[in-house]
């Protein structure tokens, strides 16, 4: 009988798992692959028999108090080929070896909540499901290339540095979830990227340290409402849904591909809520997809982020919802923004904008409309200052223009009658070069008219020489004394002449004022 108090396996141990014991106690990696591919698929249908197999049982025993490392070793769990059968469960204890199984199997669930672990690294391996919430780990949770069939779950979870799912494939557990990470705590990254998400992936309140990459990720969520809910995340750097290369290695992050890369885009099946998130750099959605129905959203309520870029593809349903977000530079291209009634954007402020390709005011004034579809004069005048602020000055008394424009829209008969008027004479006064072209008319064509007056003077001993143009000019142009109004004595319907120009003459005179004074301010 082999001695246990010494390190020696029970004699209950099958031939297998006594080679998995030894091979935990010199701290190397008990690998029963056989080079065949199909054969080692974890993922495939070629069975594995006892030879291939350990109890769950005695992976626990090792895990949690398994004999001490040979002379001059580390004790180690590393597997690769393996098919542990019945649950694993560690939950709530404490488990000090280094874990890393590659290639391997799971007959039935993993049970790890309320663990803790220094790393734990999973592998290419097939997890019926992964039960984990409120697990601890000093260091990385590695889940790459695995295929869990009825989800995970890191609810309060506490990730010491890396989490990685990438190249992972996660179906929906039966309620609707592929992952369910509420609460999560991430120290630095977490890469998700080729992952496939069939469900929700939900990320209620996760805190992430550094950065959160889903680049070339693709979700679905056919079965609901969201395929990513994720209200109230923090990410401290940046947000990625943009493109990764295809051929990357799995355990890295990609940056920008290459040119000439072969790269899969990200893609979204269901609709995606970040409202009231916080992000220190930027949310990134270069070349991102969003495949939404009617009744679905991009919702990015209320969050604040330094940068946005807004580069992915136009929905061509659903709607995408900005209101109450908070963004210092906003990065978007003009094919990118869905069409009237597929916005939202009240209370959405910016400070700079930085269009990427062809992007003119007449799209720009598109973009707005099409995220009020009642009016609201905001989205007008956030761009207008915006643009006024850049040196774009005339460019912003266009869009006041356009502001007044749809506000007339909204106003009774009347209402509009006098908007049309103040457009086609003055522009609303934005405009202010038409003001004093009709000033020019005016005063024209009221000296031609006064010509054929003839008044009398007030006072026959004491008035000027009588002049039309004088005359005109002064009624016209207020404050201005030229010596002709107050000497003269109209009757009838050159007195109402009169009287109608002078209101006239201030209407004008103050537009051209106030378009001097905008010109002024601006240089």
């Amino acid at each position: 009988m082999l001695d246990e108090q010494a390190g020696e396996p029970p004699e209950w141990l099958t031939a297998t798992e006594v080679g998995m014991w030894q091979s935990f106690r010199n701290g190397s990696t008990y690998d029963l692959r056989t080079g065949d591919s199909v054969v080692d698929d974890p993922h495939g249908g070629y069975p594995w028999g006892p030879g291939r197999s350990v109890r769950a049982r005695v992976v626990c025993m090792l895990l949690l108090s398994g004999p001490p490392a040979l002379d001059g070793r580390v004790a180690s769990l590393k597997l690769a080929g393996l098919q542990i059968t019945d649950v694993l469960d560690v939950a709530g204890g404490t488990v000090v070896p280094y874990i890393e199984m590659v290639g391997c199997r799971f007959e039935k669930e993993i049970q790890l909540p309320e663990a803790r672990f220094t790393t734990l690294r999973l592998v290419d391996c097939s997890i019926p499901r992964l039960e984990a919430a409120r697990i601890h780990t000093e260091g990385d949770l590695h889940l790459p290339r695995c295929r869990m069939q009825n989800g995970i779950r890191l609810t309060d979870a506490h990730i010491g540095t890396d989490l990685l799912l990438n190249q992972a494939i996660i179906y929906r557990d039966r309620r609707g979830r592929s992952i369910m990470a509420d609460g999560m705590s991430v120290g630095q990254d977490l890469q998700a990227e080729l992952m496939e998400s069939h469900g929700e992936m939900s990320l209620r309140g996760a805190q992430i340290g550094v950065s959160l990459s889903l680049r070339g990720s693709r979700l679905a969520n056919p079965y609901g409402r969201r395929a990513l809910n994720a209200p109230q995340l923090t990410v401290e750097r940046t947000l990625y849904l943009t493109p990764a290369a295809v051929g990357n290695p799995p355990f890295t992050s990609g940056a920008t591909p290459a040119r000439g890369t072969r790269v899969q885009r990200f893609e979204c099946q269901g609709g995606v809520r970040l409202d009231d998130g916080r992000f220190g750099d930027a949310v990134d959605l270069e070349q991102a997809r969003f495949t939404l129905e009617n009744d679905q959203e991009l919702s990015l309520r209320r969050i604040q982020v330094p940068e946005l870029r807004f580069l992915g593809k136009r929905p061509d349903r659903g709607r995408v919802v900005l209101s109450g977000a908070k963004v210092i530079t906003l990065i978007d291209r003009a094919s990118s923004w869905p069409g009237s009634g597929q916005l939202a954007m009240g209370g959405f402020t910016y400070e700079n904008l930085v269009p990427v390709d062809h992007f003119p005011l007449s799209r720009r004034l598109d973009w707005v409309a099409a995220a009020t579809a009642d009016f609201s004069p905001e989205p007008y005048e956030r761009l207008a200052s915006v643009l006024r602020a850049g040196g774009e000055d005339a460019d912003a008394r266009e869009v006041l223009l356009a502001k007044q424009r749809r506000r007339r829209e909204t106003l009774p008969v009347a209402g509009k009658v006098w908007g049309y008027a103040q457009d086609w004479t003055v522009a609303y006064g934005y405009r202010p070069g038409r003001a004093a072209v009709w000033m020019a008319v005016l005063w024209l064509v009221s000296a031609l008219a006064f010509w054929q007056a003839h008044p009398a003077p007030i006072q026959p001993d004491d008035h000027p020489e009588w002049n039309a143009a004088l005359f005109a000019l002064d009624l016209l142009i207020p404050v201005i004394n030229l010596g002709q109004d107050g000497y003269w004595m109209l009757r009838g319907p050159w007195q109402w002449a009169a009287a109608a120009l002078i209101a006239v003459g201030w209407i004008l005179a103050t537009t051209v004022a106030a378009g001097a004074t905008r010109t002024l301010r601006r240089g």
